[in-house]
């Protein structure tokens, strides 16, 4: 079996025949190979009207869906105007039991494609952050080579107003107040390059409008400003790497930066996915790989199907690569929103590392299945359905409510936004410092009902996030109910 599969917060793929499909929380499907599942059984029609695509649906949720007991029987299909609402009812149990949170469903083969192969998006180029409650929204990360960090919107700026012209500026507050957060979504447009939106803007230059416009714009994997750097902490030499999202791109950027980390001896490491959510195994795999050095006889994970595809069950054992570091202590930053291939990265280097590995932030999301992808090419439907779960080499892999649990070794951490990702003294790089460096946990463990957020809001008490470790539970990446699929593999992408 290929090791090119699909993992991800919203979908993970596995590529059960020649190559790899792409993606998270999405994922994708098609970087670098087919990575397409063919359905052992013909599809019931060929053509693509609404009952068509619906017959072909079900039929393969019936043959490759992993909790055949929880699919739904007697729905009409006929009483569904899409294909997407006939599927949710079909996974509506397992939806039910927390198995399946919306990670099977239906999207473009083109758009997914696209993503996974070079990262190609449309939007403004940044990750939203919204606290409903007190209705504000910010950003949590900008995005090289996009049109918002062109315009100076950096991690941190607040948007205050939203409009298509300066005369049709609506606030924050008012759009929350009357839509909740639907109404942003619906207020910053839709994702076509070309879409302009006026904002009114604060950060720590003050108050402005701007006019930003969406554009195409490929998606770096690892930052160029901030994504892969050694930390001097008091004399202590740190590797961070920050990973945005698990795409064939990322491979280039990982070995680069563990190449530097071994070149200069490095053996401690902060592993932010603090937004990751998801994306293809094979670059899971990878980073375990670069991270652990482990020997190709020893297992780095899992594969399992449903009983009656237990012939695609898989072994994956280590591949020790040129630019692998023999890491012995793991800081791994994460959130609700850090799911699926991210999760299956620290879950892989729990029997490995021990006490020596710590989950700083909050509690993750929780997906320990992925997807495979199934397409109906002429009607441009690629079906995600959960098909397999993962576990570790201790066979450890039940971890619905998220790995904090999992973890010997936690620290609870907010995510500063008053500072750039991997600043050492933005407070989750700063808990992982401490962890690597036994120096205690200021803020409390992690515990499973934790949840993922932002803290330490621009204009707020000098405290910064250490000080709202409660308050940070507000702040949401922004989703929206029906996301593209660069924004299931990248959470608050617009």
């Amino acid at each position: 079996m290929s090791r090119r599969r699909r993992f991800s917060a919203s979908v993970a793929m596995m590529a059960l025949v020649a190559g790899c499909g792409g993606g998270g929380g999405g994922g994708g499907g098609g970087g670098g190979g087919s990575g397409v599942v063919p359905p052992s059984t013909p599809p019931p029609t060929a053509g693509c009207t609404l009952a068509e695509r619906q017959a072909w649906a079900a039929a393969q949720i019936n043959e490759w869906y992993l909790f055949p007991d929880l699919i739904a029987t007697g729905v009409n299909a006929a009483s569904h105007a899409s294909v997407e609402s006939y599927v949710d009812a079909l996974v509506a149990p397992a939806r039910a039991q927390n198995r399946d949170r919306f990670f099977t469903y239906v999207t473009s083969i083109a758009e997914e494609n696209a993503f996974f192969n070079s990262g190609s998006s449309a939007g403004f180029g940044v990750r939203l952050s919204t606290d409903i409650a007190a209705r504000r929204l910010f950003i949590a990360e900008s995005f090289e080579g996009a049109p918002a960090l062109a315009a100076g919107i950096d991690r941190g700026t607040e948007i205050l107003a939203i409009g298509t012209s300066a005369a049709t500026l609506r606030t924050v507050d008012s759009i929350i107040a009357a839509e909740g957060s639907a109404g942003i979504t619906n207020a910053l447009g839709p994702s076509n390059p070309g879409v302009s939106r006026v904002l009114r803007i604060r950060d720590g230059a003050g108050t402005r409008e701007v006019t930003v416009t969406k554009a195409d714009f490929a998606i770096t994997p690892v930052s160029s400003r901030y994504g892969a750097q050694i930390i001097n902490d008091g004399g202590r030499r740190v590797g961070y790497v920050n990973l945005r999202t698990f795409i064939n791109t990322a491979d280039p950027a990982l070995r680069n930066a563990f190449s530097s980390f071994r070149a200069q001896g490095i053996t401690e490491v902060i592993v932010d996915f603090r937004y990751n959510g998801g994306g293809l195994v094979s670059i899971a795999e990878l980073m375990n790989d670069l991270i652990l050095n482990r020997p190709a006889s020893q297992v780095q994970g899992y594969v399992a199907f449903r009983p009656s595809k237990a012939s695609e069950n898989e072994t994956v054992n280590f591949a020790p690569q040129p630019q692998s570091i023999n890491g012995m202590r793991v800081a791994f930053i994460g959130t609700g929103s850090s799911a699926s291939a991210s999760e299956l990265v620290m879950n892989a280097a729990l029997p490995y590392l021990g006490a020596n590995a710590a989950l700083i932030g909050t509690n993750t999301f929780g997906k320990p299945v992925g997807q495979i992808a199934l397409d109906r090419a002429a009607c441009d439907d690629r079906l995600r359905v959960i098909a397999f779960a993962t576990q570790n080499s201790a066979r450890q892999g039940d971890y619905y409510t998220g790995l904090a649990s999992k973890f010997q070794s936690t620290c609870r951490a907010s995510d500063d936004v008053t500072r750039q990702l991997g600043d050492p003294n933005e407070a989750s790089t700063r808990a992982a410092l401490d962890f690597l460096a036994g120096r205690p946990c200021a803020t409390g463990t992690i515990s499973d009902a934790g949840g993922g957020g932002v803290a330490g809001a621009p204009g707020e008490s000098g405290q910064g996030a250490t000080s709202r470790v409660a308050a940070q539970e507000g702040y949401d990446l922004l989703t929206p109910d029906r996301p593209t699929p660069p924004q299931r593999e990248i959470p608050g992408f617009f």
